[in-house]
Protein backbone atom coordinates (compact mmCIF):
# COMPACT_ATOMS: atom_id res chain seq x y z
CA UNK A 1 0.00 0.00 0.00
CA UNK A 2 1.50 3.01 -0.98
CA UNK A 3 0.90 6.95 0.61
CA UNK A 4 -1.18 7.40 -2.60
CA UNK A 5 -3.43 5.08 -1.82
CA UNK A 6 -3.45 5.53 1.61
CA UNK A 7 -4.62 9.59 1.26
CA UNK A 8 -7.15 8.46 -1.67
CA UNK A 9 -8.98 6.02 0.69
CA UNK A 10 -8.97 8.89 3.09
CA UNK A 11 -10.36 11.19 0.92
CA UNK A 12 -13.12 8.81 -0.34
CA UNK A 13 -13.98 7.90 2.91
CA UNK A 14 -14.32 11.66 4.24
CA UNK A 15 -11.84 10.62 6.89
CA UNK A 16 -10.30 13.26 9.32
CA UNK A 17 -7.21 12.17 10.15
CA UNK A 18 -5.06 8.63 9.54
CA UNK A 19 -3.47 6.61 12.05
CA UNK A 20 -0.75 4.99 10.95
CA UNK A 21 0.99 2.98 13.62
CA UNK A 22 2.53 -0.71 13.96
CA UNK A 23 0.88 -3.33 15.28
CA UNK A 24 -2.94 -2.56 13.54
CA UNK A 25 -3.58 -2.05 10.09
CA UNK A 26 -3.91 1.77 8.70
CA UNK A 27 -6.77 3.20 10.63
CA UNK A 28 -8.85 6.13 9.36
CA UNK A 29 -11.03 8.43 11.81
CA UNK A 30 -14.29 9.09 9.81
CA UNK A 31 -17.18 11.55 12.13
CA UNK A 32 -15.39 10.43 14.98
CA UNK A 33 -15.13 6.84 14.87
CA UNK A 34 -12.16 3.91 14.06
CA UNK A 35 -12.19 2.80 10.88
CA UNK A 36 -9.46 0.09 10.31
CA UNK A 37 -8.47 -0.67 6.91
CA UNK A 38 -9.04 -4.67 6.92
CA UNK A 39 -5.86 -4.98 5.09
CA UNK A 40 -2.23 -6.18 6.37
CA UNK A 41 -1.42 -5.44 9.86
CA UNK A 42 1.54 -2.35 9.63
CA UNK A 43 5.28 -3.36 10.70
CA UNK A 44 7.75 -0.90 11.80
CA UNK A 45 9.66 -1.79 7.93
CA UNK A 46 6.19 -0.99 6.09
CA UNK A 47 5.66 2.34 8.07
CA UNK A 48 9.44 3.74 7.86
CA UNK A 49 8.58 2.84 4.10
CA UNK A 50 5.33 5.44 4.23
CA UNK A 51 7.03 7.82 6.09
CA UNK A 52 9.94 8.50 3.86
CA UNK A 53 7.04 8.97 0.96
CA UNK A 54 5.73 11.62 3.47
CA UNK A 55 8.97 12.93 3.71
CA UNK A 56 9.52 12.81 -0.08
CA UNK A 57 5.33 14.31 -0.70
CA UNK A 58 6.94 17.08 2.10
CA UNK A 59 10.10 17.53 0.15
CA UNK A 60 11.38 17.76 3.96
CA UNK A 61 15.07 16.42 5.35
CA UNK A 62 14.63 13.71 7.69
CA UNK A 63 16.80 15.58 10.32
CA UNK A 64 13.83 16.63 12.65
CA UNK A 65 12.74 13.51 13.26
CA UNK A 66 16.13 11.13 13.15
CA UNK A 67 17.48 14.11 15.63
CA UNK A 68 14.38 14.43 18.04
CA UNK A 69 11.73 12.14 18.92
CA UNK A 70 9.03 13.47 16.39
CA UNK A 71 8.33 15.95 13.94
CA UNK A 72 5.79 18.41 12.48
CA UNK A 73 4.73 19.17 9.07
CA UNK A 74 1.97 19.73 5.99
CA UNK A 75 1.98 18.80 2.62
CA UNK A 76 0.02 19.11 -0.80
CA UNK A 77 -0.23 16.48 -3.02
CA UNK A 78 -2.08 17.94 -6.23
CA UNK A 79 -5.65 17.08 -6.77
CA UNK A 80 -5.74 15.45 -3.69
CA UNK A 81 -5.52 17.41 -1.00
CA UNK A 82 -3.42 19.21 1.77
CA UNK A 83 -2.26 16.78 4.72
CA UNK A 84 -0.54 17.62 8.17
CA UNK A 85 1.56 15.06 9.38
CA UNK A 86 3.20 14.49 12.61
CA UNK A 87 5.90 11.78 13.02
CA UNK A 88 6.90 10.12 16.45
CA UNK A 89 8.16 7.22 18.00
CA UNK A 90 6.06 4.91 20.23
CA UNK A 91 7.60 1.36 21.37
CA UNK A 92 10.96 1.75 19.53
CA UNK A 93 9.45 1.94 16.10
CA UNK A 94 8.10 5.06 13.67
CA UNK A 95 4.50 6.18 13.70
CA UNK A 96 2.32 8.75 11.78
CA UNK A 97 -0.81 10.55 12.38
CA UNK A 98 -1.98 12.40 9.25
CA UNK A 99 -4.56 15.54 9.72
CA UNK A 100 -6.69 15.97 6.60
CA UNK A 101 -7.18 19.45 5.01
CA UNK A 102 -9.09 19.87 2.00
CA UNK A 103 -7.83 22.30 -0.72
CA UNK A 104 -10.12 25.30 -0.35
CA UNK A 105 -11.92 27.19 2.29
CA UNK A 106 -14.70 25.83 3.64
CA UNK A 107 -18.32 26.86 3.72
CA UNK A 108 -19.28 28.15 7.21
CA UNK A 109 -22.59 27.80 6.64
CA UNK A 110 -21.84 24.11 5.54
CA UNK A 111 -20.15 23.77 8.97
CA UNK A 112 -22.50 25.44 10.97
CA UNK A 113 -20.39 28.83 11.98
CA UNK A 114 -22.94 31.08 13.17
CA UNK A 115 -22.79 34.66 12.39
CA UNK A 116 -22.20 35.71 15.38
CA UNK A 117 -18.82 33.86 15.29
CA UNK A 118 -17.52 35.20 11.86
CA UNK A 119 -18.90 38.71 12.55
CA UNK A 120 -15.90 39.34 14.85
CA UNK A 121 -13.61 39.53 11.66
CA UNK A 122 -15.59 43.26 11.19
CA UNK A 123 -13.16 44.44 13.87
CA UNK A 124 -10.52 46.43 12.53
CA UNK A 125 -8.22 46.09 15.87
CA UNK A 126 -7.87 44.41 19.23
CA UNK A 127 -7.69 40.79 20.10
CA UNK A 128 -10.11 37.78 18.91
CA UNK A 129 -9.46 34.70 20.72
CA UNK A 130 -10.61 31.16 19.50
CA UNK A 131 -10.04 28.57 22.27
CA UNK A 132 -10.95 24.41 22.60
CA UNK A 133 -9.46 21.47 23.04
CA UNK A 134 -7.02 20.07 20.12
CA UNK A 135 -9.22 18.97 17.12
CA UNK A 136 -11.88 20.91 18.03
CA UNK A 137 -12.53 22.96 14.62
CA UNK A 138 -10.17 25.82 16.02
CA UNK A 139 -8.03 26.57 12.82
CA UNK A 140 -11.10 25.57 10.59
CA UNK A 141 -13.11 28.57 11.96
CA UNK A 142 -9.90 31.09 11.63
CA UNK A 143 -9.30 30.42 8.12
CA UNK A 144 -13.21 31.23 7.76
CA UNK A 145 -12.66 34.47 9.45
CA UNK A 146 -9.56 35.47 7.53
CA UNK A 147 -11.24 34.02 4.41
CA UNK A 148 -13.78 36.84 5.61
CA UNK A 149 -11.60 39.67 5.89
CA UNK A 150 -9.79 38.57 2.29
CA UNK A 151 -13.08 38.63 0.94
CA UNK A 152 -14.21 41.89 2.04
CA UNK A 153 -11.51 44.70 2.44
CA UNK A 154 -7.78 45.91 1.46
CA UNK A 155 -5.43 44.56 3.96
CA UNK A 156 -2.18 43.23 4.50
CA UNK A 157 -2.92 39.70 6.67
CA UNK A 158 -0.01 37.44 8.21
CA UNK A 159 -0.06 34.63 9.53
CA UNK A 160 2.04 32.29 11.89
CA UNK A 161 1.11 28.63 11.76
CA UNK A 162 2.11 25.56 13.00
CA UNK A 163 1.80 24.09 10.34
CA UNK A 164 -0.10 25.97 7.66
CA UNK A 165 -3.65 24.46 7.08
CA UNK A 166 -5.26 25.88 4.66
CA UNK A 167 -3.65 28.19 1.75
CA UNK A 168 -5.32 31.44 1.53
CA UNK A 169 -5.53 32.94 -2.42
CA UNK A 170 -4.56 36.60 -2.29
CA UNK A 171 -8.38 38.92 -3.00
CA UNK A 172 -9.24 42.14 -1.74
CA UNK A 173 -6.46 41.79 1.11
CA UNK A 174 -3.15 40.27 0.58
CA UNK A 175 -1.97 37.28 2.40
CA UNK A 176 1.48 36.64 3.49
CA UNK A 177 1.53 33.06 5.37
CA UNK A 178 4.84 32.31 7.13
CA UNK A 179 4.90 28.33 8.60
CA UNK A 180 6.80 28.40 11.93
CA UNK A 181 10.01 26.11 11.67
CA UNK A 182 10.17 26.62 7.68
CA UNK A 183 9.67 29.97 6.73
CA UNK A 184 10.77 31.60 10.63
CA UNK A 185 12.62 30.16 13.52
CA UNK A 186 9.34 30.58 15.91
CA UNK A 187 6.14 32.55 16.49
CA UNK A 188 8.10 34.95 18.75
CA UNK A 189 10.24 35.64 16.04
CA UNK A 190 7.59 35.79 13.56
CA UNK A 191 5.38 37.98 15.86
CA UNK A 192 8.32 40.17 16.33
CA UNK A 193 8.85 40.75 12.43
CA UNK A 194 5.01 41.26 11.86
CA UNK A 195 5.37 44.10 13.36
CA UNK A 196 7.81 45.57 10.92
CA UNK A 197 5.65 43.92 7.96
CA UNK A 198 3.23 46.46 7.56
CA UNK A 199 0.34 44.21 9.25
CA UNK A 200 -3.36 45.20 9.30
CA UNK A 201 -4.56 41.76 10.63
CA UNK A 202 -2.15 39.37 12.10
CA UNK A 203 -3.66 35.12 12.84
CA UNK A 204 -0.85 33.76 15.58
CA UNK A 205 -1.50 29.79 15.08
CA UNK A 206 -1.20 29.67 19.52
CA UNK A 207 -0.40 31.94 22.74
CA UNK A 208 1.44 29.36 23.90
CA UNK A 209 3.77 30.83 26.89
CA UNK A 210 4.65 33.89 28.47
CA UNK A 211 6.56 35.31 25.76
CA UNK A 212 3.95 35.35 22.95
CA UNK A 213 0.74 36.27 24.95
CA UNK A 214 2.73 39.27 26.11
CA UNK A 215 3.94 39.85 22.69
CA UNK A 216 0.62 39.07 21.52
CA UNK A 217 -0.98 41.65 24.19
CA UNK A 218 1.99 44.54 22.83
CA UNK A 219 1.15 43.50 19.19
CA UNK A 220 -2.82 43.93 19.55
CA UNK A 221 -2.39 47.59 21.29
CA UNK A 222 -0.33 48.65 18.01
CA UNK A 223 -3.56 48.69 16.60
CA UNK A 224 -4.20 45.97 14.81
CA UNK A 225 -6.83 42.83 14.38
CA UNK A 226 -5.03 40.00 16.06
CA UNK A 227 -6.64 36.61 16.16
CA UNK A 228 -4.88 33.66 18.20
CA UNK A 229 -5.86 30.57 19.84
CA UNK A 230 -5.78 28.76 23.58
CA UNK A 231 -6.64 25.45 24.73
CA UNK A 232 -9.45 26.63 27.05
CA UNK A 233 -13.13 25.47 27.79
CA UNK A 234 -14.93 29.05 28.67
CA UNK A 235 -14.59 32.69 28.33
CA UNK A 236 -13.05 32.96 31.60
CA UNK A 237 -11.06 30.26 31.59
CA UNK A 238 -9.74 32.14 28.42
CA UNK A 239 -9.00 35.28 30.47
CA UNK A 240 -7.95 33.64 33.71
CA UNK A 241 -5.25 31.39 31.68
CA UNK A 242 -3.92 35.03 30.11
CA UNK A 243 -3.67 37.12 33.58
CA UNK A 244 -2.25 33.57 34.79
CA UNK A 245 1.15 33.53 32.99
CA UNK A 246 1.89 36.96 34.34
CA UNK A 247 3.84 37.73 37.60
CA UNK A 248 1.22 38.97 40.41
CA UNK A 249 2.50 42.06 40.41
CA UNK A 250 1.51 42.64 36.30
CA UNK A 251 -1.94 40.99 36.36
CA UNK A 252 -3.78 44.08 37.28
CA UNK A 253 -2.14 45.88 34.61
CA UNK A 254 -2.82 42.80 32.26
CA UNK A 255 -6.36 42.98 32.60
CA UNK A 256 -7.08 46.49 32.21
CA UNK A 257 -5.02 45.83 28.90
CA UNK A 258 -7.37 42.94 27.80
CA UNK A 259 -10.68 44.69 28.97
CA UNK A 260 -9.60 47.40 26.49
CA UNK A 261 -8.54 45.13 23.90
CA UNK A 262 -10.56 41.56 23.32
CA UNK A 263 -13.30 42.41 20.86
CA UNK A 264 -14.02 38.81 21.40
CA UNK A 265 -13.94 35.34 22.49
CA UNK A 266 -15.26 31.92 20.94
CA UNK A 267 -14.89 28.74 22.89
CA UNK A 268 -15.87 25.44 20.69
CA UNK A 269 -16.33 21.81 20.92
CA UNK A 270 -17.13 18.98 18.37
CA UNK A 271 -20.26 16.72 19.56
CA UNK A 272 -21.65 13.86 18.01
CA UNK A 273 -25.30 14.45 16.71
CA UNK A 274 -28.33 11.57 16.85
CA UNK A 275 -27.42 10.46 13.51
CA UNK A 276 -23.71 10.25 14.02
CA UNK A 277 -22.25 13.59 12.41
CA UNK A 278 -19.90 15.94 14.26
CA UNK A 279 -21.23 19.26 14.81
CA UNK A 280 -19.19 22.28 16.17
CA UNK A 281 -21.06 24.21 19.51
CA UNK A 282 -19.86 27.37 20.35
CA UNK A 283 -19.90 30.09 23.15
CA UNK A 284 -19.37 32.93 22.18
CA UNK A 285 -18.55 36.52 24.54
CA UNK A 286 -18.30 39.93 22.84
CA UNK A 287 -17.30 43.29 23.81
CA UNK A 288 -19.56 45.22 25.79
CA UNK A 289 -19.14 48.05 28.64
CA UNK A 290 -20.21 45.25 31.10
CA UNK A 291 -17.64 42.62 30.09
CA UNK A 292 -15.16 45.26 29.58
CA UNK A 293 -15.66 46.12 33.55
CA UNK A 294 -15.95 42.50 34.94
CA UNK A 295 -12.65 42.12 33.28
CA UNK A 296 -10.66 44.91 34.17
CA UNK A 297 -11.95 44.14 38.06
CA UNK A 298 -11.57 40.85 37.51
CA UNK A 299 -14.88 39.37 38.40
CA UNK A 300 -14.41 36.56 35.80
CA UNK A 301 -17.34 34.62 37.55
CA UNK A 302 -20.06 37.27 36.42
CA UNK A 303 -18.98 36.60 33.13
CA UNK A 304 -21.23 33.79 32.36
CA UNK A 305 -24.45 35.44 33.64
CA UNK A 306 -23.52 38.73 31.68
CA UNK A 307 -23.33 36.55 28.34
CA UNK A 308 -26.67 34.93 29.16
CA UNK A 309 -28.46 38.42 29.62
CA UNK A 310 -26.79 39.47 26.42
CA UNK A 311 -27.79 37.35 24.02
CA UNK A 312 -29.07 40.44 21.53
CA UNK A 313 -25.69 40.91 21.04
CA UNK A 314 -24.91 37.95 19.83
CA UNK A 315 -23.49 36.46 22.88
CA UNK A 316 -24.29 32.67 24.48
CA UNK A 317 -22.76 29.92 26.76
CA UNK A 318 -21.70 26.76 25.82
CA UNK A 319 -24.13 25.33 28.02
CA UNK A 320 -26.97 27.10 26.23
CA UNK A 321 -25.32 26.45 22.78
CA UNK A 322 -25.92 22.50 23.93
CA UNK A 323 -29.13 22.97 25.30
CA UNK A 324 -30.44 24.89 22.27
CA UNK A 325 -29.02 21.62 20.39
CA UNK A 326 -30.78 18.96 22.95
CA UNK A 327 -34.37 20.43 22.54
CA UNK A 328 -33.90 20.49 19.00
CA UNK A 329 -33.49 16.99 19.05
CA UNK A 330 -29.96 17.24 17.49
CA UNK A 331 -27.92 15.72 20.33
CA UNK A 332 -28.59 13.19 22.85
CA UNK A 333 -29.14 13.60 27.08
CA UNK A 334 -25.78 11.53 27.22
CA UNK A 335 -24.04 14.16 24.81
CA UNK A 336 -25.27 16.97 26.54
CA UNK A 337 -24.25 15.90 29.84
CA UNK A 338 -21.01 14.89 28.78
CA UNK A 339 -20.13 18.00 27.04
CA UNK A 340 -21.35 20.99 29.30
CA UNK A 341 -19.68 23.27 31.38
CA UNK A 342 -22.39 23.02 34.74
CA UNK A 343 -23.11 19.40 35.06
CA UNK A 344 -25.20 19.90 38.35
CA UNK A 345 -27.34 22.99 36.71
CA UNK A 346 -27.85 20.41 33.36
CA UNK A 347 -29.16 17.77 35.07
CA UNK A 348 -32.00 20.33 36.91
CA UNK A 349 -32.77 21.51 34.01
CA UNK A 350 -33.55 17.45 31.55
CA UNK A 351 -33.01 15.62 34.24
CA UNK A 352 -30.88 12.61 35.14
Amino acid sequence: MTLNDILTAAIQKGASDIFIIAGIPVTYKVKGAQDRDGGQIMKPDDINGLIDEIYQAGRRAKTNIENNNDDDFSFSIRDLGRFRVNIFRQRGSLAAVIRVIRFGIPDPETLGIPESVLSLADNKTGLVLVTGAAGSGKSTTLACMIDRINRTREAHIITMEDPLEYLHSHNKSIVSQREIFIDTPGYLDSLRSALRESPDVILLGEMRDYDTISSAITAAETGVLLFSTLHTSSAANTINRIVDVFPAAQQVQVRGQLAQLIKGVVCQQLVTSVDGHLIPVFEVMKSTPAIHNMIREGKLHQLESAMQAASQDGMITMDTSLLNLYNQKLITKDTLLTSCNNYEFMVRKVGA
